[in-house]
């Protein structure tokens, strides 16, 4: 995989000047930033399709479960008049229902429906393209293994379109306990947001118990997740520690602290904003590894970096390991200016 690192001024944003400290260190302090980071194609268009649903019905708009999984979106949407809902009974007949990027289940679909409420599907399309495969293996009575996390929105979407024939598989050791009607028909999907290589684990030891296990027709796990796995892959090895900036009910952004510490990080953790850097992360810390999960807007990795600069770690190389330019067109009930359906990331 090509690379290329290249110097970044400090960036200026409003900090907490002095809150970290310059101590000394035996050598030179830098920040190796990865990229690509942050905001992919999927929450773009998620967080848009919110925006744009209160600027054209006005607030309130409800929202199932968070948009996406960062705690500052949410924050800033809530400001702007979207009101977060668990499920969509708690929302007034009638009104406008957004559902997260992460997907639903039909029954979801099915309930607001009910409940005559104008929905918005925001799901990433990604997500949709793994529903799809669902139903399509369950017409043909396939038992599908979905590789993910039990209670997760995406997985309880995904399993919700194919009820009876899904069994989650959450990590390595549960494919060596899984077990399956017919091993002739069984299929693997998976979660978009998982680690790569842990997948691929699993997909391994089920593949050595069931030989005739069938692939997804394509890579479920999306693009943005597999791209910021292998920016922090190439700079973990040279970084005494990585800072991660994501949620914590973000399983991309808490897959990013895994893999830096799988491939050579000494020390990584995970932040949602910059103040939760601690002065004792910074001993004896030359090298910082940063980057950002999938939901997490710019911003929030420019005051990390405003407050390492503070710390002398004024020196930012970018290394990029991808180019992204994807953009997915808004949901249909808000398409009509789709020439402006995204944005690049701030």
């Amino acid at each position: 995989m090509s690379s290329s690192a290249v110097r970044l001024p400090v960036p200026r944003v409003p900090g907490a000047p002095g809150r970290l400290q310059d101590n000394p260190v035996p050598g030179h302090k830098r920040v190796l930033l990865a990229a690509p980071r942050g905001y992919c194609a999927g929450v773009d268009r998620a967080v848009v399709a919110v925006e744009k649903a209160l600027e054209r019905f006005g607030a309130p708009v409800y929202v199932r479960k968070q948009i996406v999984h960062n705690i500052h979106v949410v924050t800033e949407l809530e400001s702007k008049g979207a009101i977060f809902v668990e499920e969509v009974d708690e929302v007034p007949p009638g009104a406008h229902v957004v559902f997260s990027a992460h997907g639903v289940s039909p029954a979801v679909v099915e309930a607001a429906s009910d409940r005559g409420l104008q929905a918005i599907d925001a799901t990433c399309p990604l997500v949709t393209k793994v529903h799809r495969e669902a139903v399509r293996f369950a017409r043909d009575d396939y038992e599908i293994l979905l590789i993910g996390h039990d209670g997760h929105e995406e997985v309880e979407g995904t399993a919700g379109e194919a009820p009876g024939h899904v069994t989650v598989v959450n990590s390595p050791a549960e494919a060596d306990r899984v077990e399956v009607r017919d091993p002739t028909k069984v299929v693997w999907l998976s979660q978009t947001t998982l680690s790569v290589d842990e997948t691929m684990e699993t997909v391994r030891r089920l593949r050595a118990r069931f030989p005739e296990l069938a692939d997804p027709p394509s890579d479920d796990i999306c693009y943005a997740t597999q791209n910021r796995q292998v920016a922090i892959k190439k700079i973990a090895a040279d970084a005494d520690l990585v800072i991660v900036v994501g949620s914590a009910n973000s399983s991309n952004s808490v897959r990013l602290v895994e893999v830096a510490l799988e491939h050579g990080a000494r020390a990584a953790y995970r932040v949602d904003f910059a103040h939760q850097v601690q002065q004792e992360w910074l001993e004896g810390v030359e090298t910082i590894g940063v980057t950002s999960g999938a939901s997490v807007p710019e911003v929030l990795v420019r005051e990390v970096l405003a407050d390492l600069a503070g710390a002398g770690y004024a020196d930012v190389q970018e290394v990029r390991t991808a180019e992204e330019d994807l953009m997915f067109s808004l949901p249909k009930e808000l398409r009509d200016d789709r020439a402006r359906g995204g944005r690049q990331r701030a």
